[in-house]
């Protein structure tokens, strides 16, 4: 195995139009290539564009062990990994010329329903997910489906979640299993600011996690299943509104340092103590682990409060699908392949030993082999895939289109800014504002 960290090419974002199906033909800036499997004689290559090097690691593991138990079909995989919008735009220029494109790409998920219009350039993948989706969540997997076809597996559910910082909420005298619905979470909230130097959560003005999580736990979204627009309806008015008060009407919510919680200045303030909770996917994890240390062992994971008894305590967020592109001269051995890395069971115990992700297989979650010591159950607590069992099927399929873009845009962009840092709209003014530009792009 050897790893190559290539300098930048150029700043140039378009496919070369020469090349032939060759991985290298891309132009731009690469940030990492990894070869596997390049010492094993008669292997075959694969190659695999990505936009997050963690994705690299995982598919390092998963080529070394497939050429262990597969002597007879060996693969050398060169994993190259772009930044993020050169990644997805090459990819779709290289599928749209019918040339350059690799065998093997992710694709993010707002971005997944560009690669699905018209003649669809990818393999279909239903004669290996098919057989398993009994054992499967299938939300996670209609987001990558068209017309009865699925074309991309994704790495997680990306089930939300809520973190407790225990020991705030200890010093503020709540007990976090007796938080049931969001009235009280309110309440509990008012207890941390008053009795503590923190605030109960944060919430996002330049991101749409804040926002999309709980549209979604009420059942609803940006568009509806028919791919209308409906990111105006009353419900999401509503929640943008909840949103807004829990800053500004309950003074329990602050905007999150750096408009999002990603930020680098967000990091510092929750390693702090800033705040006693946060709602975010479960994949999140590696974010404390990676930038708030401090927070080790104080962290605790439970469902999200109800909206109303009965009702759901989760929401699916994020997402990257795996594909195999039609130019693959491979198709069968990529399709195994990726069966092996992301739909067996042992490769779904490995995107949670590797990678800190609730895999998209649910009877792995109580395996003997998931329940082993790691640095995720270390920082946090061992009963992770016991909450997981219990929300499963609380989680509403997203209904992602060739506007999912546009649409988080504005709310990023325009949204979440205008109601919540600038206060200069609304929450229906903004949302009927960005659900009208939606359709006007729609039209042209």
């Amino acid at each position: 195995m050897k790893k190559l960290v290539i300098a930048a090419l150029s700043s140039v974002f378009l496919l070369s139009a020469c090349g032939g199906n060759n991985a290298n033909d891309a132009s731009g800036d690469l940030e990492e290539q990894t070869v596997v499997g390049d010492d094993i004689e008669g292997a075959t290559e694969l190659t695999f564009w990505n936009f997050q090097e963690l994705h690299t690691q995982f598919f390092e593991d998963a080529v070394i062990r497939w050429n262990e138990e597969n002597p007879d079909r060996p693969i050398q995989l060169i994993a190259e990994t772009y930044p993020y919008d050169q990644m997805h735009n090459n990819l779709l220029l290289a599928l749209q010329s019918g040339s350059g494109a690799p065998d093997i790409a992710d694709i993010e998920i707002s971005q997944f329903a560009n690669y699905l219009q018209g003649e669809v350039q990818l393999e279909a993948l239903n004669d290996v997910v098919e057989p398993e989706l009994d054992d499967l969540i299938t939300s996670r997997f209609d987001i990558y489906a068209k017309d009865g076809n699925y074309y991309g597996i994704d790495y997680h559910v990306g089930a939300t979640v809520m973190f407790y910082n225990e020991e705030i909420m200890n010093e503020a005298g709540v007990d976090i299993d007796s938080i049931e619905t969001w009235d009280d979470y309110v309440e509990a909230g008012e207890q941390v600011v008053a009795n503590t130097d923190a605030v109960m959560t944060t919430v996002e003005s330049d991101d749409h996690f804040t926002f999309w999580c709980l549209i979604s736990q009420r059942g609803s979204d940006y568009f509806d299943e028919n791919g209308d627009v409906i990111l105006d309806n009353e419900t999401n008015v509503d929640t943008l509104q909840f949103i807004y008060d829990l800053v500004y009407e309950h003074e329990i919510a602050e905007i999150a340092p750096g408009g999002y919680h990603h930020a680098e200045e967000y990091y510092g303030f929750m390693n702090d103590g800033g705040a006693a909770s946060l709602m975010m996917p479960m994949w999140y994890m590696g974010r404390f682990l990676d930038y708030m240390e401090d927070l080790d062992g104080k962290m605790q994971i439970r469902p999200l409060p109800m909206w109303e008894e009965g009702g759901n305590r989760s929401a699916g967020m994020g997402g990257t699908g795996t594909v195999v592109t039609n130019q693959t001269e491979n198709s069968e051995l990529a399709k195994d392949f990726l069966a092996f890395a992301k739909l067996s069971e042992e490769g779904n115990v490995k995107l949670w030993e590797i990678l800190g992700f609730d895999p998209p297989r649910h009877d792995v979650w109580d395996s003997p082999a998931m329940a082993e010591d790691n640095r995720f159950y270390q920082y946090f607590h061992d009963d992770i895939f016991e909450i997981l069992h219990d929300i499963r099927d609380e989680i509403n399929n997203l209904n992602i289109t060739e506007q999912t873009t546009n649409a988080q845009q504005e709310i990023n962009s325009n949204v979440m800014h205008s109601v919540l840092r600038d206060q200069s709209r609304t929450s229906q003014e903004a949302l009927e504002d960005a659900a009208e530009a939606i359709r006007s792009r729609m039209i042209e």
